[in-house]
């Protein structure tokens, strides 16, 4: 086997690696939104602990690559497409700490139910992993356009946020009594918005996959 045919068998193997950590990534935020609309302790539980079988993907998809990296010999165009391997992942890793931190916030409310009906935060959810598995898709086919647009997208999470924000703080100024249920959904609502936040890194590294250029796609307005 040539060394050029090594290396494009082991670059697919690490795409096929983001792949698959990215489905555990989205089941993980799927999971802990439902778990919270139940408030199912148990389901949270188990949420929490399989963030360890993605700690390990991720891990062993880290080591593949450097392993790549040592042994293959790269060129540019390869290694940037490693490097950006080695960032997405650690994105989606930490996409799933937000996911196991709603679960957490589930096991907080302990019998208390839930504040209000959930409305806006499964639409965040909802949004957020739609962004994930089209930027997931987009650095496959190394789309940097499809990049951008989903990227942009992120101002529609945001708006969500926004509206969480406001709804929740009314809840806490009318009864103060609320203040400790609507302040988890806040966390929950917070969570999500930052799962958004690190779809637009995945954004910024299928950009510089294909061009080569460092490029920060959602220029803070402040």
């Amino acid at each position: 086997m040539t060394t050029r045919v090594a290396l494009e068998q082991g670059l697919r193997a690490l795409e096929d690696g983001v792949v698959e950590l990215a489905s555990m990534v989205d089941r993980a935020i799927d999971r802990s939104v439902e778990a919270l609309k139940r408030l199912d302790q148990e389901e949270a539980k188990k949420i929490i602990h399989d963030d360890l079988l993605i700690n390990k993907k991720r891990f062993e998809t880290e080591e593949q690559a450097i392993e790549l990296i040592a042994t293959q010999q790269p060129m540019a165009r390869d290694l940037r497409r490693i490097i950006a391997i080695l960032n997405i992942i650690v994105d989606l890793e930490r996409m799933a700490d937000h996911a196991e931190g709603i679960a957490k916030i589930v096991l907080m409310h302990q019998d208390k139910p839930l504040l209000k009906p959930l409305i806006d935060i499964p639409r965040m959810a909802e949004k957020a992993r739609d962004m994930l598995r089209r930027s997931i898709d987009a650095f496959i086919r190394r789309d940097p356009e499809a990049a951008r647009q989903i990227a942009g997208e992120d101002d529609e999470v945001d708006a969500l946020y926004d509206q969480v924000y406001r709804e929740l703080l009314t809840y806490m100024l009318q009864d103060p009594r609320t203040i400790d249920r609507a302040t988890w959904l806040l966390w929950v609502a917070h969570n999500l918005e930052r799962i958004a936040d690190r779809v637009t890194n995945i954004c910024e590294r299928v950009i510089y996959d294909v061009t080569g250029r460092m490029e920060e796609i959602n220029v803070s307005k402040y």
